[in-house]
């Protein structure tokens, strides 16, 4: 599953490299904030100034599109990734994926009436 990763500053990767990326987990329902992304390709890296603080996570990819946008003054990057290796994607990246998952099928059989009905009752036994 490919990844956005959107930040305010200008990182200008090359299609193609290698990366990892440092993430900082804020809490349920929150997107992770980049902290860090290094270019393995090149060992030039890219920090944010604050400093990390709580769960961590660290994984490895390689840019798909790599977008820098300059208006008013204001320098956006967006990083399209695909995350690669057997560590590219951490426990809440795929349980998120998962949620979402089981969320569609939960609607897909509200949706097809089979959640509500009662059970058949049995018929009485003669002997």
């Amino acid at each position: 599953m490919d990844r956005m990763l959107v930040f305010a500053g200008q990182v200008a990767l090359p299609l193609g490299h290698r990366i990892e990326v440092t993430e900082h987990d804020e809490g349920e329902g929150r997107e992770p904030i980049v902290l860090s992304v290094v270019d393995l390709d090149t060992g030039i890296r890219y920090r944010r100034g604050e400093e990390a603080r709580g769960a961590l996570s660290r994984w490895i990819g390689r840019v798909l599109e790599c977008t820098v946008t300059v208006s008013g003054g204001v320098t956006r990057t967006a990083l399209l990734v695909d995350p690669v290796g057997p560590a590219a994607s951490e426990a809440g990246v795929a349980l998120r994926g998962a949620d979402a998952a089981v969320e569609a099928a939960k609607a897909e059989a509200d949706r097809w009436g089979g959640t509500d009905r009662p059970p058949a009752e049995e018929p009485e036994r003669f002997w």
